[in-house]
């Protein structure tokens, strides 16, 4: 039946891609998603109050990624952090699911930061909230993710400041970190990250602090939305040093990569597109690249709308999409964030999302549709 959709018709598709759970690991790649979290609807609270999360909800869907084998990057910028989640809700986040992966056997690593930091911080202050964070990893047991911060970006003068910085925090820790540089699209205060705003400055600073702690470094990630750049970075890693790409404009090509090397994954998409994504990685480990492609392809359309500026709201379509899909029964974040996009912008998300087969109940994300366009007044 015809869906009256705010940019026209819409006929929704009859029957869903067969994703079921399980198969063969992932060989050739290692792939990551960033995971949101799910508000607790009934919580009386402000978008401005702590977070009140469903942690069923929440662990559900955790496992959800993990029985299609990819591995959970978690309290990461898809968790809302520093939109709705503050460090006391990322901690417990972390525990959680750090547990839940020991339980079902999944792999998990949690995003290190010094979002606990409320104002203005010296250099010391902001190594000692990196450290608070990092050990409440290690002790969960889980794999770190060395995050950017704000509160860095604000207190370092220059390059020196973020090469002295990292260089600490990677002597501190116990096991190999993913070292992560978010750019100012996703968060306006990361501007100037690792020193300079020249992008080819900040990255020699960036590769400057690889290059003198290769061992302590597991893989960086690049979250640029920029695929020359971040191949031109692959290729200088040292080696043993592993580039998960963070592009959430041109995965496939990165990941497919070129006859001098890949990008392995650690992407915000890959929360919706998850059981897909694990497919179209198991096909590539067969060594069919065009295979993989075409499965991939065809989804960055959906991902360049659901990240389309401001980028920093892609969190919203994330989650209308797992509503949709049955992961969630309301459509309600942490912060309020899910008036962050408008009712068109949801629409096209939902139509771009049914036509790549993505919803396993396509009758329940249709009849989910129309309820918001009624709430909007526009259902038909």
């Amino acid at each position: 039946m015809t869906i009256h959709l705010p940019q026209g018709p819409y006929e929704p598709r009859a029957t869903p891609l067969d994703l079921a759970p399980g198969g063969a690991a992932l060989a050739s790649r290692t792939v990551f998603s960033a995971a949101h979290v799910v508000a607790d609807p009934y919580a009386d609270v402000s978008p401005d109050a702590p977070a009140v999360v469903d942690w069923d909800s929440t662990l559900a869907f955790r496992r959800h990624l993990w029985s299609h084998g990819l591995g959970v990057a978690e309290a990461m910028d898809t968790a809302q952090r520093g939109m709705g989640l503050d460090w006391a809700g990322a901690s417990e986040l972390i525990r959680r699911s750090s547990a839940e992966a020991k339980a079902v056997g999944g792999r998990i690593a949690c995003g290190v930061g010094t979002d606990q930091l409320t104002g203005p911080a010296t250099l010391p202050e902001v190594r000692a909230a990196y450290e608070e964070q990092l050990a409440v990893v290690e002790e969960s047991g889980a794999q770190a993710i060395l995050m950017a911060s704000r509160a860095l970006a604000a207190a370092a003068s220059g390059p020196e400041d973020y090469l002295e910085t990292y260089a600490h925090l990677l002597r501190q820790a116990t096991e190999p970190v993913v070292l992560h540089w978010l750019g100012p699209m996703f968060d306006p205060a990361l501007e100037g990250y690792w020193g300079s705003s020249d992008l080819d400055a900040a990255t020699d600073t960036f590769l400057k602090v690889i290059a003198e702690h290769p061992d302590k470094i597991d893989g960086i990630k690049m979250s640029l939305l920029d695929a020359e750049r971040e191949i031109d970075v692959r290729r200088r890693l040292p080696s043993g040093v592993r580039c998960y790409t963070g592009d959430d404009f041109n995965y496939p090509e990165l990941i497919a990569g070129d006859d001098r090397g890949f990008s392995h994954a650690l992407l915000g998409i890959f929360d919706p597109l998850g059981p897909l994504a694990a497919h179209a990685v198991r096909v590539l480990d067969t060594g069919d690249v065009d295979g993989f492609r075409a499965l991939l392809d065809p989804t960055v359309e959906l991902s360049r709308h659901l990240f389309s500026a401001p980028t920093r709201y892609y969190k919203t379509g994330v989650v209308f999409l797992a509503w949709l899909a049955g992961h969630q029964e309301h459509f309600t974040m942490v912060g309020g964030l899910q008036s962050a996009r408008s009712l068109p912008h949801l629409a096209k998300a939902y139509e771009l999302a049914d036509r790549l087969g993505l919803f396993p109940d396509p009758e329940l994300a249709e009849s989910r549709m129309r309820a918001l366009l009624s709430v909007h007044g526009g259902a038909r």
